[in-house]
């Protein structure tokens, strides 16, 4: 066991501790997060069961209290409580940051509604090795997790779609295959960066176009951050889609892939390589 010499004797101030914990690695957290879960009285985590992982790798043996999104408001004036009455307690999530999607922000919010100490730690975050990986504009727009419903699909994407800057998601391994096509109908002429299990053994970094990318052929596991860079040459894109564009699309329509036809389009104009895709999808759906 590592002999982390830390200071047992530091008075810590009183409140709520948001602590980040490790996103894979378990290597991954810093010598003050290990201190202070140690001299908390309660750590709030999403499952205990994973959590205990962690926490018997350090020798922590401070009390659990399981605190996750079915409960949070139904416990959330017990935790209130013991802060009241001068408990130390941290929140910690099954990975990274607490509280970015993930629980919390109800606990957060009672906090400053009852004057109590809240004390923010830095530490792993899936969020930030994407972007400082990817090689995009550090100007970047955080979402969370990818929209579940169509209509929050469409309304959200036409939006994101004319900020100029990365936009960061979080994918379920089981719905990467079905938001490829919806990140390329909107985000065409872009670069994109898929990260897979940061910092776990079989990590994986997959960068290319928009319009390259293509479906996972076998079964995806592991959590996935998704990152969409800025606009590109946004400002030599003027053009728009002529008849004779139109026209010569119509003809090969059944011929050549999309992306086939977005290369012979777009070779010797300026015309945005989204309103080609767009077009030609409009033309499959009608036959």
């Amino acid at each position: 066991m590592l002999n982390l010499n830390l200071d047992n004797n530091k008075n810590f101030e009183k409140g709520l501790y948001l602590v980040p914990t490790p996103i894979g690695n378990l290597q991954d957290i810093t010598l003050r997060a290990i201190q202070i879960l140690k001299e908390s009285n309660y750590i709030l985590c999403e499952d205990t069961r994973t959590s205990k992982k962690l926490l018997k790798k350090y020798s922590i043996n401070t009390q659990l209290i399981s605190y996750h999104k079915f409960n949070e408001k139904k416990i959330v004036t017990k935790i209130i409580d013991l802060l009241k009455k001068g408990s130390i307690i941290s929140i910690i999530s099954d990975a990274g940051t607490p509280t970015i999607s993930d629980p919390g922000n109800i606990l957060i919010n009672e906090c400053y509604r009852n004057n109590i100490n809240i004390i923010p730690l830095p530490g792993p975050s899936a969020v930030l090795s994407a972007v400082s990986i990817s090689g995009f504009s550090e100007k970047f727009f955080f979402y969370g997790f990818f929209p579940e419903k169509e209509k929050n699909i469409k309304k959200d994407f036409k939006i994101l779609s004319e900020l100029n800057s990365s936009i960061v998601f979080f994918i379920s391994p089981k719905k990467i295959n079905k938001a490829i096509p919806l990140i390329k109908k909107n985000f065409l002429g872009r670069k994109i960066l898929i990260c897979r299990e940061i910092s776990k053994m079989y990590e994986e970094f997959i960068r290319s176009n928009v319009e390259d990318i293509k479906e996972f052929k076998n079964g995806v596991k592991g959590e996935i951050t998704v990152v969409i860079s800025e606009r590109i040459n946004e400002k030599k894109i003027t053009h728009s889609l002529s008849e004779s564009d139109k026209s010569n699309i119509r003809k090969v329509i059944n011929k050549l892939s999309i992306k086939e036809i977005i290369t012979l389009v777009c070779k010797d104009n300026k015309i945005p390589k989204k309103m080609v895709y767009n077009y030609c999808l409009d033309l499959k759906n009608e036959n």
